[in-house]
C-alpha cells in the first residue's frame, strides 16, 4: 500500500510522540533528538537538537525551528535542549497535545536531515511503502493508523 498524502501520527503521552499536537493555526511535531550529518558514521560530529516542525490544518509543512546548544554544554546538552523546546512549546497559542496527520517534507540543517521522508522499505516493494521521521527514526507504514515502529 502506497504512502498516503498525509501520514497519521498518534500522540503517546510519556513516549516518543509525547510532544505533538495542535495549536492555533495548525499542527506541530516537537522533539529533542540527536542528529549526525548525512554520510557520517557513528555519533562523532553530531549534536542534540530542539526541533519544532509546524504544519497547517491540512498537514502541509509551514516551517521548522531547529536549534542546538553550544558544544561547551557537554553532558548537559540534552537538558539544555529540552529547556529550549519547552519554551517553544509554552509559546504555542492554544496548544493541545493530540494526534496529528502531516504530509512528507524534508529540511536539512548542519548537514542533518529532519522531516518525514517517503521510502521504499521492503526489498520486493513496487512502490514507496514507508514514511520515516528523521532523525527520530519513527517508521510509519500500512495500515497507516498512526502507530510507528522504532
Amino acid at each position: 500500500m502506497s504512502v498516503p498524502e498525509v501520514v497519521p501520527i498518534l500522540h503517546e503521552p510519556g513516549y516518543r510522540t509525547d510532544t505533538i499536537g495542535r495549536c492555533r493555526g495548525g499542527q506541530f511535531f516537537a522533539s529533542v533528538c540527536y542528529a549526525s550529518p548525512e554520510g557520517s558514521s557513528g555519533p562523532d560530529g553530531g549534536a542534540w537538537y530542539a526541533v519544532l516542525h509546524r504544519f497547517d490544518e491540512s498537514g502541509r509543512h509551514l516551517g521548522s525551528r531547529i536549534e542546538t546548544v553550544p558544544e561547551e554544554s557537554g553532558s548537559a546538552a540534552p537538558k539544555a535542549v529540552e529547556d529550549v523546546l519547552r519554551e517553544w512549546l509554552d509559546a504555542l497559542p492554544e496548544r493541545e497535545f493530540a494526534d496529528i496527520a502531516v504530509a512528507p517534507f524534508t529540511v536539512l540543517v548542519d548537514g542533518c536531515r529532519f522531516g518525514l521522508v517517503v521510502e521504499r522499505h521492503h526489498e520486493d516493494a513496487t512502490e514507496d511503502d514507508w514514511a520515516e521521521f528523521y532523525p527520530d527514526r519513527l517508521g510509519f507504514h500500512a495500515p497507516w493508523d498512526g502507530e510507528y515502529d522504532t
